[in-house]
């Protein structure tokens, strides 16, 4: 998803930025979509079968959704007998908004994790990009789960409840998001998890 400068006009790059954009707002808006993506991103090139496998996602849906993502530019197919899935991680970091796979993760994570689905459906998928960044600074040791209320404006209950869903989402962030440290500027070399943490699979039912 990522255009090569070096054989682009800026006028071809204007455009390519533009595309992005608009791949990533729809990722945003079809967490489903996202979470496939999100997935071959992490572990490609995949096979089909693979991602039905993993996901444990209905052939004909899997399908259906590489099928729109390669669209949308956000996957192509490689190789013959087996065809691969493949994706290039993506980066928007401009005007103060920043979208790497880690936060598409957060958003994917509605389709099988109950407590990121109902926070997202209060509060919106910008206040889920806040609390990641938030959940971010709590496993840097900045602050306190209690400390991540009063910045969202949540109760604590609800904030302790999204930064421990959160974990899984940041742990494989950092693991396999090559941009992981353009969403925690700051702190992306001081967050660190319980030794325990299971982030093989960090988009599958298991996690819910």
């Amino acid at each position: 998803m990522t255009p090569s400068p070096a054989t682009e006009t800026p006028s071809q790059d204007y455009a390519a930025g533009v595309d992005q954009l608009a791949t990533v707002g729809r990722l945003l808006d079809r967490p489903e979509l996202a979470r496939v993506y999100v997935y071959v991103c992490y572990y490609g090139p995949v096979t089909r079968p693979e991602i039905v496998e993993t996901l444990d996602v209905p052939k004909t849906t899997v399908y259906d959704h590489v099928g729109t993502l390669e669209a949308l530019g956000a996957v192509a197919l490689v190789g013959d007998r087996p065809v691969a899935v493949s994706a290039a991680p993506v980066l928007i970091d401009a005007d103060g908004i920043t979208v790497t796979p880690t936060l598409l993760h957060a958003v994917a994570m509605q389709v099988i994790d109950k407590d990121i689905a109902h926070f997202t459906e209060r509060h919106g998928v910008g206040k889920l990009a806040a609390a990641v960044r938030q959940a971010g600074l709590h496993y840097a040791g900045r602050i306190t789960q209690r400390m991540v209320a009063e910045p969202l404006g949540i109760s604590t209950g609800e904030a302790i409840q999204i930064v421990l869903a959160l974990e899984p989402v940041l742990a494989a962030g950092k693991q396999h998001d090559p941009h992981f440290k353009n969403l925690f500027p700051d702190v992306a070399d001081d967050i660190a998890f319980d030794a325990d943490i299971d982030v093989t699979a960090p988009l599958s039912d298991t996690e819910s």
